[in-house]
């Protein structure tokens, strides 16, 4: 019985195929097929974020062609194969677990194993000629998360505020700042120190060793959740929201908030 992950490249192989294959498929490149990557990465965070495991299972799937699609594609110009793509994983785990798979005693702690983990990424940028601290937070990452990245890595090499008390301090000029564009009337200087206020924001994340973009799904899925209540009790009278107004709405929503407590 052929393996499912054989089956699923001998597909991939087919519906590339410029003689019979898929049309589509055939035409794409690894800039097409990118955004649709990051697309079902996310489907598989959101699954996870509704604990559906029937729909992860399905978007697992989704992201493991993505990965057999681009491997396909780098075959066909001879880079290298799906085979080629998950021995380099594995590599990279057993070298970065060597508590695990080498003769480094276990670390005691989780944030003494996490040290390491940085340790042995910096030694691999530095094989990889990567000198800059910056050098490989990919552009490609949500602007929140690399945010927290970016400072994150500065703050490795010292280059970080003491506490939350100073990142605070910061959030409060930054509002400030963006307040003074705002009366200017002046709405690129407004864009630009909003940027920095939302930057701040992700640092403030990190040092509260949240991940910013997990924070913010989150609070998108609470306003739905809040708002739909507002929908479904101005429904009850036969109406809309654009048949409201703000103080009606206002207070659906502190019922909808007390209601979540309850």
């Amino acid at each position: 019985m052929t393996h499912p992950v054989d089956r699923l490249k001998d597909i991939m192989v087919r519906l590339r195929d410029p003689n019979g294959g898929c049309p589509w498929d055939v035409e794409q490149t690894f800039q097409t097929i990118a955004p649709y990557t990051i697309e079902e990465a996310y489907e598989v965070a959101d699954a996870i974020e509704r604990g559906d495991m029937d729909e992860l299972r399905v978007e697992l799937g989704d992201l493991l062609f993505q990965v057999v699609f681009h491997s396909r594609m780098a075959e066909e110009a001879g880079h290298f194969r799906l085979e080629d793509v998950a021995e380099a994983m594995a590599d990279k785990l057993v070298r970065r677990h060597p508590h695990v798979f080498g003769d480094e005693a276990a670390k005691p702690s989780g944030p003494a194993q996490k040290a390491r983990w940085e340790d042995i990424k910096a030694a691999e940028r530095k094989a990889k000629a990567q000198h800059g601290v910056l050098d490989d937070v990919p552009v490609g990452l949500p602007a929140l998360t690399r945010a927290a990245k970016l400072t994150k890595r500065a703050g490795r090499v010292g280059f970080d505020w003491p506490s939350t008390d100073e990142v605070f301090d910061k959030l409060a000029e930054e509002v400030q700042e963006l307040r003074v564009e705002i009366a200017a009337g002046d709405k690129e200087k407004a864009r630009e120190e909003l940027g920095d206020l939302l930057f701040v924001v992700a640092n403030l994340a990190r040092k509260l060793e949240v991940e910013p973009e997990d924070a913010l799904r989150a609070a998108n899925a609470k306003f739905v959740r809040r708002f739909e209540f507002i929908e479904a009790e101005l429904k009850k009278d036969g109406r809309t929201p654009e048949q409201s107004d703000l103080a009606e709405m206002d207070s659906l929503w502190d019922a909808a908030k007390t209601a979540e407590r309850a």
